[in-house]
């Protein structure tokens, strides 16, 4: 691999990646942004983590296996909170039947 580090050391293949992964992230933000829908919120949460995923993929292929092991446990986190979040909104649309961020004022001071 080339010593030289940076996007350089990982070729146009993990340059793609990276490129890949950082749009990936700027959809989840700018959902996050805009979007009213808690669902909705959560799933572009839940893609800026795919696309951290990516990025530690790409660069783990030029600089070891610890971006490989790393993504394990970013996906061990995000599995738990799938699990708490989803669970949350459940609850929350149970006892308000809304999901929309607009109509839900609890969390606001």
């Amino acid at each position: 691999m080339n010593e030289a580090g940076g996007l350089a050391a990982l070729g146009l293949h993990g340059q793609i990646a990276v490129f890949t992964s950082a749009v990936l992230f700027v959809i989840g933000a700018i959902g996050v942004l805009m979007r009213r829908n808690v669902i909705m919120v959560f799933m572009c949460i839940e893609l800026m983590l795919t696309a951290g995923n990516v990025a530690l993929v790409a660069f783990s292929r030029a600089h070891g296996i610890e971006g490989h092991i790393m993504v394990f446990f970013v996906m061990a986190v995000a599995a738990a909170e799938a699990a708490v979040g989803l669970a949350i909104i459940v609850a929350i649309f149970r006892h308000y039947g809304v999901v929309d961020l607009d109509r839900f004022r609890l969390l606001r001071w």
